[in-house]
This record gives C-alpha cells, sequence and structure tokens, in this order.
C-alpha cells in the first residue's frame, strides 16, 4: 500500500484546539455545549482497579533451568488468564530502557508545550486522520472529547506523511525512531506468547504482525473546571491488535476500564507499560481475548498526557481467526474475514462509541 493510500482510510473533521481553549476563564463563561457529555456516566464510587501485573522476564526465563522453566510456564498462564479475563494487564520488566522512557516522556510533553503557530504545522489537514485535532469527528453536531491527540504513523516508514513524523522536531523524531523499533519488537514479543497460550502457530501471528502499521497517538488532556461534565476520551475498545500506554504524567489518575458494567480507574504502576488487548486481535483469536470498553476522564486542576503506540496487521493483507487455532481447536469462526483496509474504512468513517464496531464483525450462528 502507498503512503498516499493511507488517507483514503478515513477523515476526521477539523475542531478547536482544547489546549487552547482550557486557557480561557471558562469557570466564567461556562464549558462550550459540544464538549457537555451527559450521555457519559459519572465513576462509581470504588477502589482504584489491579490490574493483572505480567513479568516479561519470567515469561523470558530460560526453559533449560527447571525453575526457570516453572515460572515461564506459570507466567504465560497468567498472561492468558488476563488476556481472557481482563482484556488488560500491566507489563514490568518489558525491557525497554528508563533512559529511552524517560526521553519520550519528557519530549513529547515539550512537543504539546509548543506556541499555537508551530503546533498548527502538524495539524489535520481536510480528508486526513492523522496529525493535531481529534478522530472519529464526523458530523459537526456529534459531542466532542475534551483533549488534543496528535496521530502519526510510526511503521513501515514509506507510509509516514512527509509533513508529519519526518519533520517533528529533531530530538523528538530520533527519540519516537527509537522508541518505535523498540516497540515493535516488544509488541511482536507479546503476541507471539499469546500465539503459544492460545495453541496458535506463530507464522499466523507473523504474516499479520511483522510487517505491520504501528502508529503513535499522543493525548493531551487539559484540565477542566467541571470535569464531571466532560469526557477527555469517549467509551470504547481500540480497533487494533495490541495497544501499549505510557502514562506520562504519574501523579494525575485518567483511565477507567468497564469491569461488570461498572467504570473503575486503573493506577499506573511506576516503570510499566499498561498493555490491552483490541479488536483485531479478538477477531484473530476468535473471541478467546476480549477487547475491553475503557475511557479517559480529566482532572479539575492538573493534565494528563499519555503515549498510546498500536501495533495493527499490515494494511495490504486481510484479518480474521487465526487459521491455525480454528484447526487446533476444531472451532468455527466466529468473526468474518475482511482486508485490513477495508475493516479500517468501516472503523475511521463511524463515531467513536463502544464495541459497536468489531459487533458488526460477527458472525450470527444462530
Amino acid at each position: 500500500m502507498e503512503g498516499s493510500e493511507l488517507t483514503k482510510l478515513g477523515s476526521s473533521l477539523p475542531v478547536a484546539c482544547v489546549q487552547e481553549l482550557a486557557k480561557e476563564p471558562l469557570r466564567k463563561l461556562g464549558i462550550p455545549p459540544r464538549y457537555i457529555r451527559p450521555d457519559q456516566h459519572p465513576p462509581n464510587a470504588t477502589l482504584p482497579l489491579q490490574l493483572p501485573v505480567i513479568d516479561l522476564h519470567k515469561l523470558s526465563t530460560s526453559h533449560h533451568d527447571d525453575e526457570g522453566g516453572h515460572n515461564s510456564t506459570a507466567e504465560l498462564d497468567r498472561l492468558h488468564n488476563a488476556s481472557k479475563h481482563w482484556g488488560f494487564f500491566q507489563l514490568i520488566n518489558h525491557g525497554v530502557s528508563e533512559s529511552l522512557v524517560d526521553r519520550v516522556k519528557a519530549e513529547v510533553e515539550g512537543f504539546f508545550n509548543l506556541p499555537m503557530e508551530e503546533k498548527q504545522k502538524y495539524w489535520q489537514r481536510p480528508g486526513e486522520i492523522e496529525g493535531f485535532g481529534q478522530a472519529f469527528v464526523v458530523s459537526e453536531e456529534q459531542k466532542l472529547d475534551w483533549g488534543d491527540i496528535f496521530f502519526t504513523t510510526a511503521l513501515p516508514k514509506h507510509l509516514r506523511k512527509p509533513h508529519l513524523f519526518p519533520n517533528l522536531p529533531l530530538p523528538l523524531r530520533e527519540t519516537l525512531e527509537e522508541y518505535s523499533a523498540a516497540l515493535k519488537t516488544l509488541a511482536l514479543t507479546i503476541l507471539n506468547l499469546m500465539a503459544k497460550s492460545l495453541g496458535m502457530d506463530q507464522h499466523d501471528i507473523g504474516i499479520l504482525f511483522e510487517q505491520g502499521w504501528q502508529t503513535f497517538r499522543m493525548n493531551y488532556y487539559p484540565p477542566c473546571p467541571q470535569p464531571e461534565l466532560v469526557m477527555g476520551l469517549n467509551s470504547h475498545s481500540d480497533a487494533v491488535g495490541l495497544t501499549i500506554l505510557l502514562q506520562l504524567t504519574a501523579d494525575t489518575q485518567g483511565l477507567q476500564i468497564k469491569q461488570d458494567g461498572h467504570w473503575v480507574p486503573v493506577v499506573p504502576l511506576p516503570n510499566a507499560f499498561i498493555i490491552n488487548i483490541g479488536d483485531i486481535l479478538e477477531i484473530v483469536s476468535n473471541g478467546i481475548y476480549k477487547s475491553i470498553e475503557h475511557r479517559a476522564t480529566v482532572n479539575s486542576d492538573k493534565e494528563r498526557i499519555s503515549l498510546a503506540t498500536f501495533l495493527s496487521p499490515k494494511l495490504d493483507g486481510d484479518l480474521g481467526p487465526a487459521p491455525s487455532l480454528l484447526k487446533n481447536t476444531l472451532s468455527q469462526p466466529e468473526f468474518r474475514r475482511i482486508s485490513v483496509a477495508d475493516y479500517y474504512k468501516g472503523y475511521f468513517s463511524r463515531e467513536l462509541v463502544g464495541k459497536s464496531y468489531v459487533d458488526t464483525m460477527r458472525i450470527h450462528n444462530g
């Protein structure tokens, strides 16, 4: 797929910069009506959720050592159960250097703090989905999120938009280049371990993801004087294969996941990534692993910044339940096959609401 083809996957209507809007005296002026979300349930009065914690070092322990092999098997079972029952987990001892992560945090924060005239160079262009702005804005009437995003393709390199990733400020660009390579390796390691725990052939993962589409989504959620009225990011599940989330502002919570019909906050562990299953992995695993609805709330006096790295299949392939999984488990497919490009065209043409999109992929066998 050529770089120009990526623009045909979808577009988002232009919106105002919320970071700039938040600088206005909103306590007197009031929050603009398009940002007020009466449809969003407030967080339930519940304790923060402790996600399952997976130790990648234990998963990588050599099987030549009896104790190591035992640790590895037990940790693989934990990975399988977390992916099957939670759809989210925190990954520790992930092997990405702390110094690289610290540089990413500093430079992404600096990028959002650029003057507005500088950020305009990277703003979404008409008919595109990449750049500064918001995603999934498909009508002038729909409600907006209380947050700005910067969305860009990292891999494969020939799909990068010339005015975006290759044109980023130099320290940020070099750091993201290094981070991109590290997270591609990490994502493929996790996916291969998941394939093993599912009883899939790793070839099925490789053919989908080794030359896959990697994107970055930087999220900036400014303070809001009435945070209970707005939503930083609407309730949704990720369309992708795997999401690796880095929280930049450790002291400001905002991520919530839906568990048993309740919205509960997640507290990030220091030096950990939050990993979640995307809709595509639910499809590939034939529904064994579940993508989970989640959302971002905002704070009354503190900003929150995060960086999500998404790994999707290669855009010129197709996707469906893994053939080896269907064969090895003698299962019927729960989802139809579709080209990856058509899957994303459908995804980017809709407002982001819950798991409504992956539900369109289901085969109703009854």
